[in-house]
């Protein structure tokens, strides 16, 4: 539909500036109004239909859009961070914000925010509930080890936090009264955290049984190093997987590289961390750590054929196999070139170690010798003869 005037806001908790542009007439209409959504919508009714507004995305969240939208207006969210500045431009007001957001969504520079529903956002606010505590959990056991630390305390067990280690941080005393209260209290607090932290994840294990993203959240689970709050904040966070493709979807979560190119020079730095935040630390969180093999659950995992003469994937490293002594990488031509000297094969992985008698090369993982000599002592092992 043609739009007849463009509608730039500037949102605040109490007040919103409201700049509205005719392109055909050149009209232009200035108003300050109260934060209430129906005092807006009354506003916006007095101009020429039919209308398109815009305002910026920030902490007034998705309730004027809602709004307006149910009223029958239309009305999009700007990515805040997709603003067009001028880099001269040293003044900023409300009434000058809100005139450019008309501007830009006259000639369609606008990139839309996606709006999602109450209960879609009623699902990412649990899910961020859940981020902020864990950060908070980890602050607060920084403090009690920050104290122990600067008073020479170590731990004597590896692994802290457990029910052994709070024992343990319950017997410790101090002498002077102000530092004892403030380690206990430091305590108490991680205690405390511990607690609202796993009441939490019962309930975003419960929620994601019930809701709309639970086929998502399955799925996502089949990938290996993401459990269910990972998965959980991934798909609320995301929402509409389909708006994306392979290659857009990294945009969207700040991990492409950054760029700084002109003319004939090329340069790319560290990745540009300019999507949604929450959603790139579910990403980083979910990431297995390189030179680790994740566990697959029983029933996602899928079983290759077994054929003849070949090990199990589950003995051999991946995407490389081994035919006589040569191990060989698919599409190489190293098989045919292997198969004239064949090697030995198993239906089931053989024992590790050296073969029965005590001579012959040690074998490693799934079968094969270690290396290619032979570690025969020098009484077993055979005689050379002479070419």
């Amino acid at each position: 539909m043609f739009e007849h005037t463009f509608i730039g806001l500037d949102v605040h908790a109490v007040n919103v500036v409201g700049h509205a542009l005719n392109p055909d007439t050149g009209e232009i209409n200035k108003h300050t109004m109260g934060a209430d959504p129906a005092m807006v919508l009354e506003w916006i009714r007095r101009l020429e239909a039919p209308v398109k507004v815009v305002y910026e995305s920030g902490p007034t969240g998705f309730v004027l859009a809602r709004y307006l939208r149910a009223a029958g207006i239309d009305c999009v969210i700007a990515a805040s961070s997709k603003l067009l500045r001028a880099p001269g431009d040293r003044i900023k007001t409300d009434r000058r914000d809100a005139r450019a957001l008309a501007e830009m969504l006259a000639v369609g520079s606008v990139t839309e925010v996606r709006i999602p529903d109450p209960e879609e956002e009623a699902l990412r606010d649990l899910s961020r509930l859940r981020s902020g505590s864990a950060t908070d959990l980890a602050h607060a056991r920084q403090h009690v080890n920050a104290i122990l630390l600067r008073h020479g305390i170590r731990y004597p067990n590896e692994t802290r936090w457990t029910k052994e280690h709070g024992l343990w941080l319950h017997r410790q005393r101090f002498t002077e009264p102000a530092l004892q209260f403030t380690y206990e209290t430091d305590v108490e607090q991680a205690e405390l955290l511990a607690g609202h932290l796993k009441r939490i994840d019962k309930q975003v294990a419960a929620t994601a049984a019930a809701c709309r993203y639970t086929s998502v959240i399955e799925a996502l689970m089949c990938l290996r190093g993401i459990q269910i709050t990972t998965a959980f904040g991934l798909a609320v966070e995301i929402g509409d997987w389909t708006r994306f493709t392979g290659s857009s979807i990294g945009s969207y979560l700040g991990l492409v590289p950054s760029e700084n190119s002109s003319g004939q020079s090329r340069h790319q730095g560290p990745i540009t961390k300019a999507g949604n935040t929450y959603a790139r630390k579910q990403t980083g969180e979910g990431g297995s750590p390189p030179g680790r093999r994740g566990a697959r659950r029983p029933q996602h995992r899928r079983r290759a054929p077994l054929l003849p003469g070949r090990l199990p994937p589950s003995h051999r490293p991946s995407g490389i196999w081994r035919t006589g002594w040569a191990w060989i990488r698919p599409g190489s031509t190293a098989p045919a070139r292997a198969a004239r000297s064949p090697g030995p094969t198993w239906s089931t992985p053989p024992p590790r170690g050296r073969p029965p008698g005590g001579c012959g090369p040690r074998l490693g993982r799934g079968g094969w010798p270690r290396n290619s000599a032979s570690s025969c002592p020098p009484s077993a092992a055979p005689a050379r003869t002479a070419p």
